[in-house]
């Protein structure tokens, strides 16, 4: 069983109001993949909502993509071995940042809630500060999307409909 969760949620973008009840979703869906993964001991993960114009930078900076995309993970872990946070003994797993306009445009694009997306884009990240990858396609690709709708579907987010994510 997964020891404690901690998740820093921060709101670095002032365009959109962020709805009631999203950072509680968030913290659900950090804890879920870490159940759904046996993560044994305690974590901690940063979550931060930025504009599209900010993703833009970080996706620039980080990957040499220069767009906005819906999501980023920058894990501070490999092959599972994470840094430390010494005070408190958790395993630092990363930062998930998330393009809130972008999670409102996919969406209405896919026809599901605002809260579904947002769900959706940080049970996909965690899986990425845990180490999988879907990148190079085949069957790691369709192992993570299998996990993301096994969390996503146990939280009471399931698809509505079946939709394929443009990488």
């Amino acid at each position: 069983m997964t020891g404690k969760v901690k998740v820093v949620i921060s709101n670095d973008q002032k365009e959109i109001k962020i709805p009631t009840g999203v950072r509680m979703l968030v913290r659900r869906c950090c804890t879920a993949v870490l159940i759904h993964e046996e993560f044994e001991g305690d974590a901690e993960v940063s979550v931060t909502f930025v504009d599209d114009e900010r993703i833009h930078e970080l996706n620039k900076q980080f990957r040499n993509i220069d767009r906005a995309t819906d999501v980023l993970s920058f894990p501070l872990g490999e092959n599972g071995e994470y840094d430390v946070n010494y005070e408190t003994g958790a395993r630092l797993l990363g930062d998930i940042v998330i393009s809130v306009p972008h999670a409102i445009a996919q969406a209405e694009e896919y026809g599901h809630t605002l809260q579904r997306e947002i769900g959706f884009l940080t049970v996909h990240s965690m899986l990425h500060l845990l180490g999988y990858d879907h990148v190079q396609g085949g069957i790691e690709s369709v192992r993570m999307r299998e996990k993301e709708e096994t969390v996503l579907t146990k939280l009471g987010l399931k698809r509505n409909s079946s939709y394929y994510m443009d990488e």
